[in-house]
């Protein structure tokens, strides 16, 4: 792999520490590698199921009585198929619903699965997945199906704007104890210090804070955060993180993206 910056290879030279959960870092890792870069993973986010399905099972046996199904990430799609499964239920369950997905991933997900997908926002964000219902859930009864701990925009607009909005739980997030030796042991390695880390939500974020602890400062001085969109950076800025860098399209790509223009635009001496 060349270790200068090429057209072709423009991340050569950079190490970049990613922390997506272990069953997901490799959309982000490959994208990264294939541009030249050198690609450290540790999970900063663990899923797991929440302590209880029933609601999200009750949920989705009373599938009838909704109009909407509003999905906020892939996760929160394999929890609710994995679910649909043990209850026996099949795509003609979900024919009725109108289905709307937070970004291309989720939709990806669902369409794998035999869903349609009937709204995608044109941000990648909770506010503007608002934005595109708030004219069309008037009346109607909407089922959300996310993480245990979210951020809780969506429901609340929604029922502002007169819709009726159940919100389950898909899965929760957790930090993974044992990463945190592991990223220590990298900052402190002069030949595995990232140049930069990659944040794709406010949980990795929150959970990387909470596995460097107090020393989080003085670790990453002269490291690059990389952000996919503002609701995540907003949460590095409210922990005292740099926002280096800031994707403009809200996607694994649109970040991969906003490393290369920012690294391959530095001069190499400064690497």
């Amino acid at each position: 792999m060349p270790r200068t910056p090429t057209e072709k290879h423009p991340l050569a030279g950079t190490r970049v520490l990613v922390g997506r959960a272990r069953h997901q870092a490799s959309a982000l890792s490959a994208g990264l590698r294939s541009l030249g870069a050198t690609v450290v993973e540790i999970p900063f986010i663990e899923i797991r199921k929440p302590r209880s399905l029933q609601p999200l099972d009750d949920a989705l046996k009373h599938l009838k009585s909704y109009d909407w199904l509003i999905l906020t990430s892939a996760n929160g799609v394999e929890a609710l198929w994995n679910r649909r499964r043990k209850l026996r239920l099949t795509r003609r369950h979900f024919a009725h619903l109108q289905i709307a997905a937070i970004g291309p991933a989720t939709k990806r997900a669902l369409v794998k699965n035999g869903l349609k997908v009937d709204m995608v926002p044109e941000e990648y964000v909770a506010e503007s997945v608002v934005q595109g219902l708030r004219e069309k859930v008037r009346g109607k009864r909407v089922l959300l199906v996310r993480a245990k701990v979210a951020r809780d925009v969506i429901p609340e607009e929604l029922r502002a704007a007169g819709a009726e909005v159940d919100v389950v739980e898909a899965y929760e997030t957790a930090v993974p104890r044992p990463s945190q030796a592991r990223i220590r042991a990298v900052m402190k390695n002069p030949a595995r210090r990232p140049h930069l880390i990659t944040f794709t939500s406010s949980s990795t974020v929150r959970n990387f804070a909470e596995l460097l602890g107090n020393t989080r400062a003085s670790t990453l001085q002269g490291v690059q955060c990389a952000s996919i969109g503002p609701v995540t950076s907003g949460t590095l800025r409210e922990l005292g993180l740099p926002v280096s860098i800031e994707a403009r399209e809200f996607t694994m790509g649109g970040l991969i993206r906003a490393i290369v223009l920012a690294r391959y635009a530095e001069p190499i001496s400064q690497r």
